[in-house]
């Protein structure tokens, strides 16, 4: 009885949100917002994570020619309602304790700082970017594609946070996607150079989704009872090259769609596997991670499967797209 109450209340939960936007033909499905970087008394400054990298990339986007800003999508900010489809009220109502707020994104100081400013100058930049990873989800099956330039929060579970991850976008996103857009099969291709163990936690038991996870074993986060949850494993261990990377992906990506025939693929495109990222501790080129981004974007158009990139992690300045 218990589980068929929690069941209807994320449907309600679901239903009522707004976070599907209507986004007319004349929009990218590019979806971004200047809300999205965290920025504010040199915290940015005090964790290896980049957490200005949303708007350099977009900036870089619109400098070079590759997108007008009037073009791109803002998203609604994700409501407590609407992190209640997967989270806890226990555990969201244990961030009003800036304390915890500072264990989750590995910052001590943040400790100090009182909670209003962290809501205001941590969290909202973090829901405003799973509404935008929510969203994108429903621009991909409308386009084709869609990338949010932000998200891809995959260390946070339902019950807790880590590794600078608060909350479980890629859950929520692929139970709104269930829920309003129809989907039954979801495939989750993982290529952050750290385990993927917050989905996988989350989701790692219903059949109705495919985890495809690549990582560095030898790094954040250890956990090892999310690791017997991912259907496809793949280790890529520290030193790992471009030629070895993009080998061993394409073998991944022939083994899953052997396995599963996904109707929506979400793709968490971190780019802390890049050489000299000082956490993902690989080494594959800038180059080798643009033909990665090509084969997963390619995996998913060979067989019209819509797609949703999300741009996860990064841990130095220099290291986007």
């Amino acid at each position: 009885m218990k589980k068929t109450n929690a069941q209807a209340l994320r449907r309600d939960l679901i239903l009522s949100s707004n976070l599907y936007l209507s986004v007319p033909l004349s929009k990218v499905p590019i979806v971004y917002s200047s809300a999205y970087d965290i920025s504010f008394m040199g915290f940015e400054k005090l964790h290896p994570f980049d957490s200005t990298k949303w708007g350099r990339v977009f900036r870089f986007l619109v400098l070079d020619g590759f997108l007008e800003e009037k073009s791109i999508v803002e998203p609604l900010q994700a409501t407590k309602s609407d992190l209640l489809v997967v989270h806890s009220k226990t555990y969201l109502n244990s961030l009003k304790s800036s304390a915890t707020v500072a264990k989750i994104i590995e910052v001590p100081a943040v400790a100090s700082f009182p909670n209003f400013l962290v809501q205001q100058k941590l969290l909202h930049p973090f829901q405003k970017q799973v509404g935008g990873t929510i969203l994108a989800a429903k621009l991909a099956t409308e386009r084709g594609w869609a990338i949010n330039i932000g998200g891809g929060f995959h260390h946070s579970t339902a019950k807790r946070g880590g590794g600078f991850c608060v909350f479980a976008d890629i859950s929520l996103c692929v139970h709104f996607a269930f829920l309003r857009l129809k989907m039954s099969r979801v495939m989750i291709v993982d290529l952050d150079a750290h385990q993927g163990n917050g989905h996988e936690t989350d989701l790692g038991d219903d059949s109705r989704v495919y985890i495809l996870d690549m990582y560095n074993p030898e790094i954040y986060p250890f956990d090892y009872r999310a690791r017997r949850l991912i259907d496809h494993k793949v280790e890529v261990v520290s030193g790992t090259t471009s030629d070895e990377y993009l080998r061993k992906l394409d073998e991944a990506l022939e083994v899953a769609w052997r396995n599963f025939q996904p109707q929506l693929v979400i793709y968490n495109a971190g780019t802390d596997i890049l050489d000299g990222d000082a956490l993902g501790l690989l080494k594959v080129s800038p180059d080798g991670i643009t033909c990665r981004d090509e084969k997963v974007f390619r995996f998913a158009r060979d067989r019209e499967i819509p797609i949703v990139m999300l741009t996860s992690g990064a841990n130095r300045s220099d290291n986007v797209e």
